[in-house]
């Protein structure tokens, strides 16, 4: 899970995917949540829209205790988690150690006391090809400051990949849920209008992630549906009845590029790059 990262939080292709001079190991749906395997595969479709398969230079912001960053050191790329938190880059550390890449070299994961509000004063020097974003700016003041200082540090070609709460899903499931006015609420707000003091994390819809990377000078290259399902299906659907996780997953990755379904889905991806005219 994440958390703000100017408040920020620890969190998460398919499998005919490969990672870095090996297959990528295939985490049966089966054992693990569906959503999770969700979210850790929009790290892998992220890595894929860089469209390169040697090791990627990763920052991976608001990336809390490492969950993603230790799992993608584990398939060969550098990865470096930039975090407020000093409790959860100790934790990262542990992971990182405990699963041999806490090293210098490919394959490795180091921590980085920063947020988006000083990222340029701690990495000035540091460029990478692949910023993954992911459950951050939900949580931040001001997401296109988050978004400005991203820019600096995406190399040339460099992929940036934005996971944010999807506001019509929280009207659906607010609406599903008798809470009338609520999804009233939810309907009525934007996402500069949002209070983050009294609605909780900020919800968006495609338009507004749009118009946030384009004035950051990045451009959309991809748009997926994220949980466009499984945060609808009850649990008991899927844990009692035999082959409901693998039969979800395959509808899941099914739709998440559809965009007729990105309007009730849990999540949105969004994948970009820098806009060099």
């Amino acid at each position: 899970m994440r958390g703000p990262a100017g408040t920020a939080r620890g969190r998460r292709r398919g499998p005919d995917l490969t990672g870095v001079g090996a297959p990528v190991l295939w985490h049966s749906v089966a054992m693990r949540p569906v959503r999770q395997e969700i979210m850790w595969h929009a790290v892998l479709d992220a890595v894929a829209a860089t469209g390169r398969d040697d090791a990627l230079r990763v920052l991976d912001l608001g990336g809390g205790t490492g969950g993603d960053a230790v799992r993608l050191a584990t398939l060969g790329h550098r990865v470096t988690v930039a975090d407020p938190s000093p409790d959860a880059l100790a934790s990262l550390a542990r992971r990182a150690a405990e699963a041999g890449v806490d090293g210098s070299s490919d394959g490795s994961v180091t921590g980085v006391l920063a947020d988006t509000s000083d990222l340029a004063e701690h990495l000035s020097d540091a460029f990478f090809d692949l910023v993954l974003l992911h459950g951050v700016v939900e949580h931040v003041d001001d997401p296109a400051q988050a978004l400005r200082a991203v820019v600096p540090v995406l190399a040339g070609g460099g992929v940036l990949s934005l996971v944010v709460a999807n506001r019509s899903a929280a009207v659906l499931a607010r609406a599903l849920s008798g809470d009338f006015d609520g999804a009233a609420t939810t309907l009525d707000t934007t996402a500069a209008t949002w209070d983050l003091r009294t609605q909780g994390p900020r919800r968006f819809v495609p338009d507004e992630l749009d118009a946030l990377l384009a004035d950051a000078g990045l451009r959309v290259e991809q748009r997926l549906a994220l949980r466009v399902f499984s945060d609808l299906v009850p649990s008991a659907v899927v844990d009692v009845e035999p082959g409901a996780r693998e039969r979800l997953w395959a509808l899941e990755r099914r739709v998440r590029a559809t965009s007729e379904f990105s309007g009730i889905s849990g999540g949105l991806q969004w994948t970009a790059r820098l806009d060099l005219g």
